[in-house]
C-alpha cells in the first residue's frame, strides 16, 4: 500500500491572500493547487513553480513580464492570468502564478479516453482553440506551446487554452527539457533556431488536428532529436493515409497548417479560423460524423513538461503478427505505384458557422452495426491491397547479417547521440548569455550578438526616452542564458510616437477636450476673448496649429470666444436728438426715433424726452428707442377782468395754468381788477398774475 504524502502547502496561506485547499496536479515546472482568493472570495488555480525555477532570478523576471502581458488578454477561450508574485517561505523563494480556476479535464484526457475523434468534434474543439489564439495574436502574443495538455475543457463545456504566461518564460529557460517538452509540436523554424511568431502556433494546431483525427502524432522517434529532424526534413502525411475515408478538405487543412515554410501557412489564427469554419459549414453530415472503430493503441506522449518524458523513452510501434506465405514458382515483380496528386481545394470566403460542442455519447445499436459494417469493408479493402503487394524475401536473415544490422543501428544511435551532444554542447544548441545592449546602436548590437554566436531580428517600436535607431531592450532580456540557435529580438526605437494635432477652431470646448483625448493630446491653457462674430463658447484659435505633429500628451492651448463685448447704455434724456443719436451709434448701437413727438414742459423741443432701455448693458447691434420733445404745450390766456376770482381760478386750472393773486383793500369784493398776461398764448404751467379788489 502506497503511503500518502502530505502536501506542505495545503492548508496554508500564500502571500497573505491565497488559502491553499488541495493539490490538483503536478507537472515538470510547477504544482497546481486549488486555492481561495481571500480578498475576492473566489476559487483560483495557484500554480507554484518548482524550487529550481523559483531560485532563477532571470527566469522570474521573464515570468513576471510574460504574466503581465498575458493578464491583459481577456477572452472566453483563454484561461485568464490573475496574479503573479513571490514570497519567502521557510528560507526558500516561492514563486507562483494565479490563474482562472477551470474544473474539468484536458483535451489529452479526451484523446486517452476516445483515441480518435470524429471530424465534427475535432473541428468543434479546434474552433474554440483557434478563436482563443486569434485573440492572442491580435494582442501581439504568441503561445509557443500549443498542445492537447494545454487545452482545458470545463465541466460546463467551456473550452480554454492555458499557460500563456509560462510559454515564453519556459522557452527562454536554461532547462534543457524545454526543447524536449515541446518537440512533438515544434515548428521547423523553431528547430532551426528562428524566432517564434503566430505561424509557429498554427503549425502546432496542424499537428494537433492530425492527432485528433488519427489518434497518433505524425512523427515519432526514440529520442526527441529524431522527431525534431523529421519536423524539418519530412512532410506531415495526410490524415486519410492513416484513416481512409476522411474528407479531402481535412487533408488539405492539415497540409496548409503544417507547411515547412511559414510563409505558406495561414499568417495568423484569424485566417485559420475562417477556413476552419468554412470547412465545418461545407462538409456533409456523413463526412463530419465519420468514425472508424476506435483503436486501443495508446496515444503517444507529446513530450510536454507536465509529462516528464525521459530522453530514452521510445514510442511503441504498432506490431502485427508475422505471416508466412508460400513462395511462388516465379519471382514476383514489385510494381511502382505513382502516388495520387493532392487536390488543392479552393478556399471560399468565411461564412458564419457556429455550434455548441457535441457531447461524446455512445453509439446507438443501429449506428454501431453501421460502423462495424463500414469497418469490415475497409478491412477487406486493406486485405486486398496487402495481398497485391508481394514480399521481397521469404528467407530468414543470416545471423551474421543480423549482427551487422545491429552494429549499424548502434553506430547510427551513437552518431545521433554524439551529434546531439555537439549540438547542445558546442554547436548552435549551446547556451550563451544575452548581453546588455540597451542604448546601443543597431549596428553595435548586431555586431556584439554575432560575436557571441547569436542570430538577431529587429522589431521597431516607438519610445519616448530612447533615441532613434538605438536598442530599447532585448527579448530575452539581458543576462539571460539562451541557446545560440534561438534568435535574439532587438526592440529598436523609432523615437517618440507623434500624433497629428486636430483642427479645433469652431468647436465647442467640451468637444475639443474629447477630440484631444482621442488623439493622445492634452488640454493646455484656456483663454477667453470677446468676439463680435463668433458665438460664445466656440474656439477662436489654437496653439500649436492644426496639422502639426506632436508627442503624446502635448498640451494644446485654446482661445475661446466670449461672444460680443457688452455695452453699457448711456443716459441721453435731455440731449438733442442729433447728439443722442451720435452717442449711441458710436457705441455700435442702433437708434430708432419715435415718429410722434410729445409735449414736455421741461424738455425743450428737439431734445430727447425718454429712451428705452434707459440703462443696463446691450451688445453691438442692439436697438435703443428715443422719444423727442415738441416743447411745452401753448394755451390762449383769456381776459378775466371783471370776473369773480373763483370763476377765474376754475378756468385757469382747466387751461393747466398757474395763478398768483394780489388783493387790494383785502379783496373785499372778490372781483378781478387786472391780470398779466392777458389775451396772449403762453406755455402750459405759466403763472398768471391776478389783481383782486
Amino acid at each position: 500500500m502506497q503511503e500518502k504524502v502530505q502536501e506542505p502547502l495545503v492548508g496554508s496561506i500564500v502571500d497573505q491572500r491565497y488559502r491553499v485547499l488541495s493539490k490538483v496536479a503536478r507537472g515538470g515546472m510547477a504544482t497546481v493547487y486549488l486555492a481561495t482568493d481571500l480578498r475576492l472570495d473566489r476559487p483560483v488555480a495557484l500554480k507554484v513553480l518548482h524550487p529550481h525555477l523559483s531560485m532563477d532570478e532571470s527566469f522570474l523576471d521573464r515570468l513576471g513580464a510574460e504574466a503581465k502581458a498575458a493578464a491583459k488578454l481577456s477572452h472566453p477561450h483563454v484561461v485568464g492570468v490573475l496574479d503573479q508574485g513571490e514570497e519567502q517561505r521557510d528560507g526558500h523563494q516561492l514563486a507562483y502564478l494565479v490563474m482562472e480556476y477551470l474544473p474539468g479535464h484536458t483535451l489529452r484526457d479526451v484523446l486517452l479516453q476516445h483515441h480518435v475523434l470524429t471530424p465534427r468534434l475535432t473541428l468543434a474543439y479546434l474552433d474554440a482553440v483557434v478563436e482563443g489564439l486569434a485573440a492572442a495574436h491580435r494582442a501581439g502574443l504568441v503561445h509557443r506551446d500549443v498542445k492537447p495538455e494545454n487545452v482545458l475543457i470545463a465541466d460546463d463545456g467551456r473550452i480554454k487554452i492555458g499557460d500563456f504566461g509560462l510559454a515564453r518564460a519556459v522557452t527562454t529557460s536554461t532547462n534543457t527539457g524545454t526543447l524536449i517538452g515541446t518537440v512533438a509540436y515544434l515548428s521547423p523554424e523553431l528547430v532551426m533556431g528562428r524566432t517564434a511568431d503566430a505561424r509557429s502556433d498554427i503549425y502546432a494546431v496542424g499537428i494537433m488536428l492530425y492527432e485528433l483525427l488519427t489518434g497518433e502524432q505524425p512523427f515519432r522517434g526514440e529520442v526527441p532529436i529524431q522527431v525534431a529532424y523529421q519536423h524539418v526534413n519530412s512532410t506531415v502525411p495526410a490524415p486519410s493515409s492513416v484513416l481512409p475515408g476522411l474528407a479531402p478538405d481535412l487533408d488539405e487543412l492539415v497540409r496548409w497548417c503544417t507547411e515547412a515554410d511559414p510563409e505558406d501557412r495561414p499568417h495568423d489564427a484569424d485566417a485559420l479560423l475562417g477556413e476552419l469554419r468554412h470547412i465545418r459549414a461545407t462538409l456533409s453530415d456523413e463526412q463530419l460524423d465519420y468514425s472508424p472503430l476506435q483503436r486501443q493503441a495508446p496515444i503517444p506522449p507529446s513530450y510536454a513538461p507536465t509529462s516528464q518524458v525521459q530522453a530514452t523513452q521510445a514510442f511503441p510501434p504498432e506490431v502485427r503478427p508475422t505471416q508466412l506465405i508460400s513462395a511462388a514458382a516465379h519471382p514476383t515483380e514489385l510494381l511502382n505505384r505513382a502516388p495520387q496528386p493532392t487536390t488543392v481545394m479552393n478556399r471560399q470566403p468565411l461564412s458564419t458557422a457556429t455550434g455548441e460542442l457535441e457531447e461524446l455519447a455512445p453509439l446507438s445499436p443501429r449506428a454501431e452495426r453501421k460502423a462495424e459494417k463500414k469497418a469490415n469493408k475497409a478491412a477487406q479493402r486493406e486485405a486486398v491491397r496487402n495481398a497485391s503487394t508481394p514480399l521481397t524475401t521469404l528467407r530468414r536473415g543470416h545471423p551474421r547479417r543480423r549482427g551487422l544490422i545491429w552494429l549499424i543501428l548502434i553506430l547510427i544511435l551513437a552518431l545521433l547521440g554524439a551529434g546531439a551532444g555537439w549540438f547542445f554542447g558546442l554547436g548552435p544548441g549551446a547556451l550563451a548569455t544575452v548581453p546588455d545592449l540597451r542604448n546601443k546602436t543597431v549596428a553595435e548590437a548586431q555586431l556584439e550578438l554575432q560575436r557571441l554566436g547569436f542570430n538577431s531580428t529587429m522589431h521597431q517600436v516607438n519610445d519616448e526616452a530612447i533615441a532613434v535607431d538605438h536598442v530599447i531592450r532585448t527579448d530575452p532580456p539581458a543576462y539571460v542564458e539562451q541557446r545560440k540557435f534561438q534568435a535574439v529580438v532587438l526592440q529598436v526605437s523609432l523615437g517618440p510616437q507623434l500624433y497629428e494635432v486636430p483642427n479645433l477652431v469652431g468647436s465647442k470646448l467640451d468637444a475639443a477636450k474629447t477630440t484631444l483625448s482621442q488623439n493622445h493630446l492634452a488640454l493646455g491653457k484656456v483663454s477667453q476673448q470677446y468676439d463680435e462674430k463668433v458665438p460664445a463658447g466656440q474656439i477662436l484659435s489654437q496653439n500649436p496649429a492644426a496639422g502639426s505633429q506632436k508627442r503624446s500628451n502635448t498640451p494644446i492651448d485654446l482661445l475661446v470666444s466670449q461672444g460680443p463685448k457688452p455695452i453699457s447704455v448711456p443716459a441721453v434724456v435731455g440731449q438733442t436728438q442729433d447728439a443722442a443719436s451720435k452717442a449711441l451709434s458710436d457705441l455700435g448701437l442702433k437708434v430708432v426715433v419715435a415718429p410722434d413727438q410729445v409735449f414736455d414742459a421741461d424738455i425743450p423741443a428737439g431734445s430727447v424726452v425718454s429712451q428705452d432701455p434707459s440703462s443696463g448693458t446691450l451688445t453691438r447691434g442692439d436697438t435703443v428707442n428715443l422719444v423727442v420733445s415738441k416743447g411745452p404745450k401753448m394755451v390762449q390766456v383769456p381776459s378775466f377782468v371783471g370776473k369773480q376770482l373763483d370763476e377765474a381760478i376754475d378756468e385757469l386750472k382747466k387751461l393747466n395754468l398757474k395763478y398768483n393773486v394780489t388783493e387790494i383793500l383785502g379783496g373785499f369784493f372778490g372781483t378781478v381788477r387786472a391780470q398779466d398776461p392777458i389775451n396772449t398764448s403762453v406755455p402750459e404751467g405759466t403763472v398768471i398774475e391776478l389783481t383782486v379788489v
